[in-house]
């Protein structure tokens, strides 16, 4: 990642030096914000009762500002946070972590942006069962809406139609991402692109995405190979008539065979739409229909998800916020409800759930042992 900052710097600086010599009205900034949060969640179904922690974002942003709308500038974010889990008899357990959360310098103009480091990349139609959650991996019911960055770099260019391009190439992101279940070897660069053209109330998308996965610490369930070569293709549309409706899918497929693994197909159909009603009822809802085959395209045996989202603003101050997912396969319903209390600098939740014990919502698999059963959980968040 060191070669990938230099290569930026350097692109930068290269381009930005008939600017300087034209006029030197440089300015810059610098920046220092955080996030505090701390939560308490109640959960009689897991083996630790109570669960307590907190979480600390800081963030130190600084730009540089050139003549003719060049800028430089950077980011470096930590995670810093910590959780404790207890019952009132015996049990206790206790983890934290200090790690790294975004950190990345971009370069960019009014139609190019080249940004290199440890970054959020998404995209796409979908706006929680996301076919296209290729590099992320954003839970709905999070009202932080934080995930973990991948190391790459991303070069984005905007035409004057408002039609964009994206180019990325990434690199040392060992641990699965999004939906992937295998691991990429981090001996080679992943790489990428995605096309985004607008139409007529609407917009429409092409992505594409190559890496090699590693399958040697899967305890034997395959065959043990260092280099499977595997290639996604995403395609979604999204268009803004009376309702809002979108149509977003990804084809997974490798080139060795790994069973069901070998293909995966996840396809998602969603509508929107703010109903009048009182201060308004913005509603969601989403198909997910999703299949892992030996073969590509055969839809042998798929599983499909429903989910619906409403939200509605109570006042300047305070939103109410549902979310019901439901499993066609063994008709299961999962019900979350939020309030959210907005202060100038304060932020309160609350958040309580009512899901089968057999927690199996797509994607959200670290969340199983604390969001089955029935449960609340309360989230004060500070913002400096």
């Amino acid at each position: 990642m060191r070669n990938l900052s230099c290569i930026v710097f350097f692109f930068c600086f290269a381009s930005l030096s008939r600017s300087q010599e034209a006029d030197t009205n440089i300015t810059d900034s610098l920046a220092f914000r955080g996030q505090l949060s701390a939560w308490a969640h109640f959960n009689p179904s897991n083996d630790l009762l109570i669960n307590l922690g907190g979480r600390y974002i800081p963030e130190i942003s600084y730009g540089i500002q050139f003549p003719g709308n060049h800028l430089i500038d950077l980011e470096i974010t930590a995670n810093v946070f910590g959780n404790t889990g207890f019952n009132f008899q015996d049990s206790a357990d206790f983890n934290g972590k200090i790690k790294p959360y975004r950190a990345w310098i971009r370069y960019s103009s009014e139609q190019f942006e080249l940004r290199a480091g440890l970054q959020k990349i998404n995209f796409g139609s979908a706006s929680m069962l996301r076919p296209l959650m290729w590099f992320d991996q954003i839970d709905a019911r999070d009202p932080l809406q934080l995930t973990d960055g991948v190391w790459g770099l991303l070069g984005r260019y905007y035409f004057l139609n408002n039609a964009n391009l994206w180019l990325w190439v990434l690199y040392g992101n060992k641990n699965p991402k999004g939906w992937e279940q295998i691991k990429t070897n981090v001996r080679y660069p992943e790489f990428g692109g995605r096309l985004q053209l607008p139409f007529p109330k609407g917009e429409a998308g092409l992505s594409y995405h190559h890496r090699d996965a590693d399958s040697r610490d899967m305890d034997s369930l395959f065959a043990a190979i260092d280099r499977i070569p595997e290639n996604r293709i995403g395609l979604d549309v999204r268009f803004d008539l009376v309702v809002g409706c979108w149509l977003e899918g990804s084809w997974i497929g490798k080139r060795k065979d790994l069973g069901i693994l070998t293909h995966q197909h996840l396809l998602n159909l969603g509508l929107d739409y703010t109903f009048g009603i009182g201060n308004g009822i913005y509603t969601a809802f989403e198909q997910l229909i999703v299949s892992a085959d030996e073969k590509a395209f055969a839809f042998e045996d798929p599983f499909t998800f429903s989910l619906l989202t409403l939200n509605y603003p109570v006042s300047i101050f305070d939103n109410l916020s549902a979310i019901v997912y439901f499993s066609w396969e063994n008709h299961s319903l999962y019900n979350f409800i939020y309030w959210q209390r907005q202060f100038n600098r304060f932020a309160f939740y609350i958040m309580a759930y009512w899901n089968p014990e057999d927690y199996r919502i797509p994607a959200q698999a670290e969340a199983e042992n604390l969001y089955a059963g029935k449960g609340v959980q309360v989230m004060m968040v500070f913002n400096h």
